[in-house]
């Protein structure tokens, strides 16, 4: 019997698609991903099921939208209990390993900053956390995995495997230079004076930057978190090729880069002129409450810009906070140069299928407003996907519609692995080998939230339907909603919710969104008998 084929998945965060030369853009270097892109297939319309981070990874990991696998909005652990397309593989006899940002458990170590009014007035368990509809708990030690404060005060602290499938785990949390875990702990064997290289008040003089979140690290390239990353990747390539090289294997390769604070080391703190960078063309246009209500604060002071909350910028700081983030890229491309290396060196390349994609994407001065929240612009819901297939004769690009709960499916498809009953998402094989004419035609994005801020005075949902031509997004309770025609308003700027002429389409979306809603709600757990 022929040996599975492998798989490493490269993942970047908070990345979006127009980061990379393969997606268009002539001011970025990337020349390693550029190079599996023309050797696979890229996605132009893949979309996030959520567009944070742990309900957007949970969904890719499960196949599953956020609203029925458990993690619905950040701060909401992925159920231990949740399937996953890497315990699949493990089960199937895949060696299946983590290297780097996973996010699936909550990983700041601090308390709530917010919560459901509602959740207030209930009863709580011995953690202090509100009883749930059900008796599975989220909290208590096998939900501490991630947890940075733990990791940095016990030194015996180790994730517990396997770990939603992955058997192998060397973890990075949080972001910039204070990535922590395994990564901390190496960082503190290998430089003596680690703790003092971290942060802005231990910064380089990063001459006349001012964007928001930005300064020059102190730690150089080589014990960067993105270092090592990709040399551990590297490692346990070779060490699996050694020890195991008859079983298949499923590489997660996770960088926390290039996600705020702007602070990439070494040559890459300069390597793009902010003077050379392009603003948006939606830079500062387009109107409504969330928008505005950040530009006032911008104007008058009050917006807290040191925080994971969006905030607006001026031209200056947009331009930088751009080329701080490219450099951030670039080092990432040079480092999948380097995989890519030993992969061939290996003999790997022929039966590795390689996977590069994003969690979500970022504002990054679209509309003149920074990093993520509730206002569904593509740069925030649209990322990069490349499926470079050693085998089979994919096409090389593709424009159908695609969402992120359809990555579990298609590897687990690929790897002659069969599903889990409850799967959301569609294999996008047939697309990709051309054997089909239209793999959706809508994708669904949920966005749960427990934050009062921007304006509102409660928490919202937005539900957000894209197809071919249009995007529609529903803000609750604030009975906000914006339609944009991608086709003739591709930057959207012009909400034609408002516009008397537009109620033919607007009814006409709205139940499009109302089937898709409905599409999209759980069929499982199966009936076990007649009633």
């Amino acid at each position: 019997m022929n040996k599975k084929v492998n798989f490493l998945y490269i993942m970047v965060d908070q990345a979006r698609s127009d980061f990379f030369g393969c997606y268009g853009n002539d001011k970025i270097k990337t020349p390693n991903i550029d190079a599996l892109a023309k050797r696979g297939t890229t996605l132009d319309q893949l979309y996030v099921a959520n567009p944070f981070c742990m309900p957007s990874r949970s969904a890719i990991m499960t196949g599953r939208m956020p609203s029925v696998n458990g993690a619905r909005t950040n701060g909401t652990p992925l159920p231990l209990e949740a399937r996953t397309f890497v315990g699949s593989l493990l089960d199937d006899g895949y060696d299946t390993a983590l290297i780097g940002k996973c996010h699936l458990q909550n990983m700041t170590g601090m308390e709530r900053a917010y919560t459901s009014p509602e959740a207030e007035k209930c009863k709580t368990d011995e953690d202090g956390y509100p009883d749930q509809p059900t008796t599975s708990k989220l909290t208590g030690a096998d939900y501490e995995n991630e947890n940075s404060v733990i990791w940095r005060a016990s030194p015996d602290h180790e994730v517990k495997t396997p770990y939603y499938g992955f058997d192998h785990v060397d973890l990075c949390t949080l972001h910039s230079d204070n990535v922590g875990a395994n990564y901390e702990r190496w960082l503190n064997e290998e430089v003596s004076n680690a703790n003092d290289l971290k942060g802005a008040k231990n910064g380089l003089y990063k001459g006349n930057i001012s964007s928001p979140q930005s300064w020059r690290t102190a730690i150089d390239e080589e014990h960067y978190s993105t270092s090592y990353i990709g040399r551990k990747t590297i490692d346990w390539i070779e060490e699996h090729q050694e020890n195991a090289s008859e079983n298949p294997f499923f590489l997660y390769c996770s960088f926390p880069d290039p996600h705020h604070p702007f602070a990439p080391p070494g040559k890459y703190w300069d390597m793009y002129d902010p003077d050379d960078m392009n603003l948006p063309e939606s830079f500062n246009k387009g109107s409504s409450p969330v928008l505005d209500h950040m530009r006032n604060d911008f104007e008058q002071g009050t917006s807290g810009r040191e925080s994971t909350l969006p905030f607006a910028v001026n031209e200056k700081e947009a331009r930088e906070a751009i080329a701080l983030t490219y450099g951030m890229v670039t080092m990432i491309d040079d480092w999948v140069g380097k995989i890519m290396a030993s992969l061939e060196e290996q003999g790997l390349l022929n039966n590795t299928v390689i996977i590069f994609s994003s969690d979500h994407g970022e504002y990054m001065a679209n509309h003149g407003i920074m990093l993520k929240g509730p206002l569904h612009y593509q740069g925030l819901i649209r990322i990069p996907f490349i499926w470079c297939d050693p085998v089979q004769n994919t096409l090389s690009r593709t424009s159908e519609l695609c969402s992120a709960i359809d990555i579990a499916p298609t590897i687990l498809e690929r790897s002659q692995t069969k599903p889990y009953y409850g799967i959301q998402g569609k294999s996008m094989l047939d697309m990709m080998n051309n054997k089909i004419d239209h793999h959706r035609k809508a994708v669904l994005i949920e966005d749960d939230r427990e934050v009062i801020y921007l304006g509102f005075k409660e928490p919202q949902r937005v539900r957000t339907m894209v197809t071919d031509r249009y995007r529609l997004s529903m803000t609750q309770p604030a009975d906000f909603y914006e339609l944009y025609d991608l086709k003739n308003d591709p930057h959207e700027i012009n909400n034609l919710w408002e516009d008397d002429n537009q109620a033919t389409l607007r009814n006409q979306e709205i139940q499009r969104m109302l089937k898709l809603i409905c599409e999209m709600q759980d069929w499982s757990p199966l009936p076990t008998g007649r009633a």
